[in-house]
């Protein structure tokens, strides 16, 4: 068995697009090998334990320069062993609780105003009288302000 794949085959194997895969290089997040004779990138067949962790990490919310941050803490020119993941993965419980918590919030929400001050449903005017919500600022108040503050437990 081949130890490299070209970027056709991580593609095909990771489910990323091999637009996506230039641009985690471009990025620094995943390197290819030296190009062979026809100039074709390859890759070490590690790369996509990286492209996995790349992937879940975007899918819970952070963003690549987090990620490169992330990545920047392994030792170098390997992927995450499972107890490099149980490390960095650790923290982000915290985050995916959060976003659970808001996605129910959303859920719970959706049938009815969510108190914007748009005054564009017929319940605004008793949830919200006389616009009082944009004193509060710009956006959906009363759904911002129930959102728990970052870091803090909720439920």
């Amino acid at each position: 068995m081949d130890r490299f794949l070209t970027i056709g085959e991580v593609s095909r194997r990771s489910g990323v697009a091999a637009s996506a895969l230039r641009f985690y290089e471009a990025r620094g997040l995943i390197a290819s090998e030296p190009r062979g004779g026809a100039g074709q990138r390859r890759f070490a067949r590690s790369v996509l334990r990286l492209i996995a962790f790349i992937v879940f990490a975007q899918r819970i919310g952070l963003t690549l320069d987090e990620i490169q941050a992330e990545l920047a803490r392994l030792p170098p020119g390997r992927a995450p062993s499972v107890r490099d993941w149980s490390r960095l993965s650790a923290p982000w419980r915290t985050r995916i609780d959060q976003r659970i918590a808001e996605l129910e919030r959303l859920r719970d929400g959706l049938t009815q105003c969510i108190g914007c001050g748009c005054l564009s449903l017929e319940r605004c005017r008793f949830a919200n009288p006389g616009d009082r919500a944009a004193s509060r600022g710009a956006g959906p108040r009363y759904w911002l302000e129930r959102a728990p503050a970052a870091g803090r437990k909720t439920g």
